[in-house]
């Protein structure tokens, strides 16, 4: 089921915009926040996320909130003017966006621009197999194997570490959004659980632990995976 992260802060709109979602089989998770977005797009994987232009992001809008998604993720972004204004939609798509709809709108026209930014992002999807060093990382059957088919094993831990990082390569993902993914919001300030579990996924992974080449710390910061 494709799913849809939808970014608003009016609260019938959310709602009214989530339920229609869903009655079209998207699965959608619904969220106010933008700092909450952040941790959402990094973590859930939302195949599309639809926000509002407007939104109050520490005195900036959503024209930030976009610039810091496509810093951690490439997932197509539609966003949704309240009223024409050239300014935010030039802002929005210089920032990342994908697609900007200008309202008011009909349902039957947000969900076209759906479809469309679905199709052109299935044709340019990543495989769902990643090569890291002689390894193969199957993302959908949850499977590695070495050069000579041989598996090696992970932890659900370990691939709820390592999907983020895989999913999204060169990109720093953010500790707490690792934490807050594994283990839950009252773990992100636990980061020695990192730590532990990023060792362990080095020695299963890596050519030479001591030295990684392809899972890589940013300290204070995240992760990040370099292909």
């Amino acid at each position: 089921m494709t799913r849809i992260l939808l970014v608003e802060t009016e609260p019938q709109l959310l709602q009214a915009l989530g339920f229609i979602l869903r009655m079209r089989h998207y699965d959608v998770c619904t969220t106010p926040d933008a700092s909450q977005a952040l941790v959402q797009a990094t973590t859930w994987h939302p195949d599309l996320v639809i926000l509002d232009i407007d939104l109050d992001l520490s005195g900036g809008d959503g024209s930030e909130l976009i610039a810091r998604l496509r810093e951690r993720t490439r997932m197509p972004i539609i966003v949704v003017g309240g009223h024409s204004r050239c300014h935010d939609e030039v802002a929005a798509l210089d920032a990342g966006a994908d697609d900007y709809i200008t309202g008011p709108f009909g349902i039957d026209e947000l969900l076209a621009h759906v479809r469309a930014v679905l199709r052109r992002a299935a044709d340019d999807a990543r495989p769902a197999v990643v090569e890291v060093g002689d390894l193969r990382v199957d993302l959908a059957r949850k499977v590695v194997t070495g050069p000579h088919d041989e598996r090696v094993h992970l932890t659900p831990i370990e691939w709820g570490i390592l999907e983020p990082l895989l999913r999204n390569p060169g990109i720093l993902v953010g500790g707490e959004q690792l934490l807050t993914a594994v283990w839950g919001p009252g773990h992100t300030a636990d980061r020695h659980y990192l730590r532990i579990y990023l060792s362990s996924l080095r020695r299963k992974l890596e050519p030479n632990p001591s030295r990684p080449r392809y899972l890589i710390t940013a300290p204070g910061m995240g992760y990040r995976f370099e292909p």
